[in-house]
């Protein structure tokens, strides 16, 4: 079982960077795919952007060119630098894993507010 505890979440005005943080509980975080996905206020839950074990890496189009999704496989950490943060970036984000060769994730963490305004 894998814990992950978000951080680095606020508030930011439009523009701003905000760099969040993911730790995984788990010594064998490294074959784990992670994600960030986030819920907008009364929206459903999108992803974000992914990263294998491989730091192969995919953003929503939305995000692409401002967000960028890094892992540290000794540190069991995962990264979401957001730049040129806008208002509708405003969401819970989570960062999530799942074993890769599956599709699932099936882990999550609680979550880290940013709010844009």
């Amino acid at each position: 079982h894998v814990q992950l505890v978000e951080s680095g979440g606020g508030s930011v005005q439009a523009g701003g960077s905000l760099r969040l943080a993911c730790v995984a509980s788990d010594n064998t975080y490294s074959p784990y795919c992670m994600g960030w996905f986030r819920q907008p206020p009364g929206k459903e839950r999108e992803a974000v952007a992914s990263i294998d074990r491989f730091a192969a890496t995919t953003y929503a189009d939305s995000v692409n060119g401002r967000f960028t999704i890094s892992r540290d496989n000794v540190e069991n950490t995962l990264s979401l630098q957001m730049n040129g943060l806008k208002p509708e970036d405003t969401a819970l984000y989570l960062c999530a894993a799942r074993l890769c060769g599956f599709p699932e994730y099936v882990y999550w963490g609680q979550g880290t507010q940013v709010t844009v305004s």
